[in-house]
């Protein structure tokens, strides 16, 4: 197994203390948004034997053992972070595998080069997505039945506002969310300025439930983002509550810390909330309009001590041993490769020592056994 060497992404959402806290050092001063580990190209974990990428590269039978190979490719099909939002990051959607195919291919032909800011696909792979909160963590997730968002835009009493709250009230629902959105996306960017700064001073007075809004507001000042954000729940996880989030569900992160992982994709819409490129037509293909609980997750304890996230997708797996002091050391072989990711306590994997915010690269089929006190989340497939 590998010891890996993490990449912190720097963005400007990110807190300056939250993951140097985790890894018990001192902050730069800069945001640290997300430590990415496994093998992305954009920034592959560094293991003894070089980039892991590299690594897997070589020999991908013997990194990630042959059911792996065989149903995902040559390649690691997860991508696992620390991620440590201080502001909050763009209102955005994944695309279906089908669309990021069909979108990417349209891209490449048309010599759209993949840096170029207004390109939607990166790759041709869907970007299914867990988060799982290790503190506090708040953010918005899917649309709530329109009738809630009607009467929360029509608390605000903003005048502007009232066409959206008569839509709302339209059937179908999914109708209703779409024509809404679609106002709201395509509004002419001088009124809808007005429109979010009359609502922001509603929501300061108001508090409460509208409060998110208003801090929404106070962070992208006029961005049409922040009334998209009204037809979404609004979620607080606690430590160990986790959100899984699939092709078309718009969301948010607000703050927190938390463990992430992800398809290895790179494909976001951003619906708001962004100085980014917003293309509405593209969007409004890949939004799915359907309102719902967001469906919070707990992890679902085993015999052997593993509590797994449970998710309908195949090319990530997300569990976590909390290990008691004096417990028993735990076998973790798996017949498909793994990352284990230390975030709490002193805990031995193999061979190697983690300390929080320390992981390890472990090959499908490696003989892998837990010991120490402390909580390790392990990243792996269904193959």
């Amino acid at each position: 197994m590998d010891r890996l060497s993490n990449t912190v992404r720097p963005y400007a959402w990110g807190s300056t203390t939250a993951i140097p806290e985790l890894l018990g050092v001192a902050p730069s001063g800069e945001p640290q948004a997300e430590m990415w580990m496994g093998s992305h190209p954009g920034a592959p974990s560094q293991t003894d034997r070089g980039p892991l990428n590299e690594v897997i590269a070589d020999n991908p039978v013997r990194e990630l053992g042959a059911p792996t190979v065989e149903k995902f490719g040559p390649h690691l099909p997860f991508l696992l972070k620390i991620l440590a939002a201080g502001a909050p990051l763009s209102l955005q959607v994944h695309p279906d595998l089908a669309q990021a195919k069909a979108g990417y291919a349209a891209e490449e032909a048309a010599g759209l080069p993949v840096d170029a800011p207004e390109r939607n696909y990166k790759d041709a792979n869907h970007k299914p997505e867990l988060i799982c909160a290790l503190t506090p963590f708040r953010g918005f997730c899917g649309f709530r039945p329109p009738v809630e968002a009607a009467d929360s835009l029509a608390a605000l009493g903003v005048d502007s506002l009232k066409p959206y709250v008569d839509l709302l009230h339209a059937h179908p629902e999914d109708a209703a969310l779409r024509e809404v959105l679609t106002a709201i996306l395509t509004a002419d960017p001088e009124e809808m300025t007005a429109t979010v700064t009359e609502a922001a001073a509603a929501s300061d007075r108001l508090g409460g439930a509208h409060a998110p809004y208003a801090a929404l507001a106070h962070h992208f000042p006029g961005d049409r983002g922040v009334i998209a954000a009204m037809l979404l729940n609004y979620v607080e996880l606690q430590p160990g509550e986790a959100l899984f989030l699939g092709a078309g569900v718009p969301h948010a992160y607000l703050s927190g810390l938390g463990v992430e992982i992800m398809a290895n994709s790179d494909n976001v819409l951003r619906c708001g909330l962004t100085p980014k490129h917003v293309d509405v037509p593209e969007l409004l293909k890949v939004v799915r309009f359907a309102a719902g609980d967001p469906g919070v997750l707990r992890p679902e304890a085993s015999p052997t001590g593993e509590e797994v996230y449970e998710t309908p997708i195949d090319e990530f797996r997300l569990s976590r041993f909390v290990r008691a002091p004096g417990a028993a050391p735990t076998d973790a072989t798996a017949p498909t490769p793994q990352i284990l990711l230390c975030t709490a306590g002193a805990v031995r994997v193999g061979e190697l020592d983690l300390t929080p915010g320390q992981s390890a690269f472990v090959p499908a089929g490696e003989k892998t056994e837990l010991s120490g006190t402390g909580t390790v989340f392990r990243a792996t497939v269904v193959a």
